[in-house]
């Protein structure tokens, strides 16, 4: 006799994939929605870049060496990785196939060329744009960080110009004028049931 579906195993959820612009708020809106939901299961990306004031390995970030994140590529341990401000970043594999095997919400918080990579490699991810509300809030809140030099935040702008016009090839925008707003919008889009 076969199994009915609900007893051959749990239903799938769906993998988000959360980008846009440095500077939007993508961490403190996911650092938010992680506090009052900490069932949504978050992955924790590596990178090669130093830790700011306050970082913990293995929290925000899995922080690694060059030599480790070349070992991470060449064994293909990264669903999808990017360079970024003269940093590379990646979201490690294992976990994340594990969570979505096991059918729980899976939440990748990710750069445009990660996104752009989950998209060719993982078509059923529903790609989230988080929009700033105008372009002299991205920069107000980019300065105010006080975490990086001029010519990083240069940078920065100029890579954000470039991403703030990929929005359309996201599934939907968010914009953050309201954090409380964004992560209750988040959390609807990941208890979405999966069509």
């Amino acid at each position: 006799m076969p199994e009915l579906a609900s007893e051959s195993r749990p239903a799938e959820k769906r993998l988000i994939v959360l980008s846009g612009p440095s500077g939007v708020g993508k961490s403190t809106v996911v650092a938010n929605l992680r506090r009052e939901h900490p069932d949504v299961w978050l992955s924790v990306s590596a990178t090669t870049r130093a830790p700011r004031p306050g970082e913990q390995d293995g929290v925000q970030y899995h922080f690694v060496t060059d030599e480790e994140f070349d070992r991470l590529v060449a064994e293909d341990e990264l669903l999808e990785w990017a360079r970024f401000a003269g940093n590379r970043y990646g979201t490690p594999r294992g976990p994340v196939q594990a969570r979505l095997t096991a059918g729980a919400p899976v939440l990748l918080e990710i750069e445009l060329q990660g996104a752009r990579q989950i998209r060719e490699t993982m078509p059923e991810a529903y790609h989230v744009f988080l929009a700033p509300p105008s372009w002299e809030e991205l920069v107000r809140r980019l300065t105010g960080r006080g975490t990086e030099s001029d010519e990083v935040i240069r940078r920065r702008l100029e890579v954000a110009k470039v991403e703030l016009a990929a929005e359309k090839e996201f599934d939907t925008t968010l914009v953050n004028t309201s954090v409380q707003e964004v992560c209750a919008e988040l959390l609807a889009l990941i208890d979405a049931p999966k069509v």
